[in-house]
């Protein structure tokens, strides 16, 4: 693979229909998110998801874990549907999700999708009737399933056997490779049951989630390899704040350049009342940047240097930027390609003005001890100069205007 390849072919999947959204078969990444609400309480749940979608979550994951969370769950559904929000619903079950389903047919058939870990559908003899049960209620409703293995709960019977029959070996391998094929084993072996029991290959989603960067690389290459399921990549329990992205962007970027994955989620510890919907954005992020699929305008904005000791141009990156996300619920719907549009917002005389005209509209701020006026570039030539206190507004103007006028041509 070489600078200028860009990522390799993405691997062949089948196709999963979830709602209205398709994983695999081709079909553009798919940016996923969960909830961290009691999804018992419907208005608190109906608001988080109606925020992680517009945020771009294209499938939502609500926890499914009592009777009265799974009697909540068409009730948000209606109340999602009343405000326009259409974003499929995932459930996430453990333990006791064939009985929940069972016993709330109306909240088995508000869900698109079922999330079924197999290291705790069921234990011993009562495993394989459990999971039969809600594989054959997804099948018989028609739902996608996403047998999600985690190695913080696999399935110890399967590990035991597995590390026993290695410790056999004239020349046993690793402990940790061993985890891998127990990993493997468990998501493979559990969706050829389900292929068995009556739910076609195109209703499954494969994951096996593991929070150590080359771990998931090496799990999901195998993976890979062996089967054409659609796959769900994510590190689980990534991490708070910036040790949490890196490591996400770091695990995925290496997996999606080589083809694998095809939905997403970055799973962020949120701060004390912080924002959930950053992950979405991360996410987001890391496909655009590496060139897989387009969500917003790109603002190219310099990092700031001796030459740039006022504030001013970081502060304008940061009022574009979140213009941008405001705006873009309503550019979508009226300007067809908006997610395109290329803005620079520049600190100094040095990259300025280069960056600017690279830009379809550019603007190239004074840095220190240069002259106050700042030119304004559209499609590679000088458009005009911007001074005073209104520099600022100026700009998000002539930015609405350029907006409004090269992309209503799409309309």
């Amino acid at each position: 693979m070489t600078a200028d390849t860009g990522p390799l072919p993405r691997r062949r999947t089948h196709a999963v229909a979830v709602g209205n959204v398709t994983i695999g078969g081709g079909a553009p990444i798919v940016v996923q998110s969960m909830t961290n609400t009691d999804t018992a309480d419907v208005e608190a749940t109906v608001a988080q998801v109606a925020a992680l979608a517009r945020a771009g979550s294209e499938l939502v994951r609500v926890t499914v874990d009592r009777k009265d969370a799974a009697a909540a769950v068409p009730h948000i559904r209606d109340r999602l549907a009343a405000r326009g929000v259409e974003v499929p619903l995932v459930g996430d079950f453990h333990y006791i999700g064939h009985k929940l389903l069972a016993d709330y047919p109306a909240c088995a058939e508000a869900l698109a999708k079922y999330r079924i870990n197999p290291g705790n559908v069921g234990f011993k003899d009562k495993r394989d009737q459990q999971f039969a049960m809600m594989i054959e209620t997804a099948a018989r409703l028609g739902k996608a399933v996403r047998i999600g293995v985690n190695w913080g709960s696999l399935d110890q019977e399967l590990l035991t056997r597995l590390m026993d029959e290695n410790a056999q070996r004239p020349a046993p391998k690793d402990a940790r490779l061993v985890m891998y094929e127990a990993i493997n084993q468990s998501a493979l072996a559990s969706a050829a049951r389900a292929e068995e029991i009556g739910l076609a290959a195109d209703r499954i989603v494969l994951s096996a989630k593991v929070s150590q960067v080359q771990d998931l690389i090496a799990v999901y290459r195998d993976l890979a390899a062996r089967g054409n399921y659609a796959l769900h990549l994510g590190l689980t329990e990534a991490g708070m704040g910036s040790k949490g992205i890196v490591a996400s962007s770091a695990a995925l970027a290496v997996l999606l350049q080589e083809g694998i994955g095809d939905t997403i989620r970055v799973s962020l510890t949120p701060d004390p009342g912080g924002d959930r919907a950053k992950e979405v954005i991360v996410a987001q992020e890391i496909l655009q940047t590496m060139g897989l699929r387009t969500f917003l305008p790109i603002v190219t904005a310099c990092p700031g240097c001796g030459r740039t000791t006022s504030t001013t141009f970081q502060e304008l990156a940061r009022e574009v930027e979140d213009m941008i996300r405001a705006r873009m619920p309503q550019w979508r719907r009226d300007y067809p390609g908006i997610e395109t549009l290329k803005l620079a917002v520049m600190g100094c005389i040095v990259n300025g003005p280069g960056e600017s005209k690279h830009a379809d509209i550019g603007i190239s701020l004074p840095g220190t001890g240069e002259a106050p006026a700042a030119p304004v570039f559209i499609d590679g030539k000088k458009a005009t100069t911007l001074r005073g206190p209104t520099l600022a507004a100026d700009f998000a103007k002539m930015v609405e205007d350029y907006v409004a006028e090269r992309f209503a041509r799409n309309s």
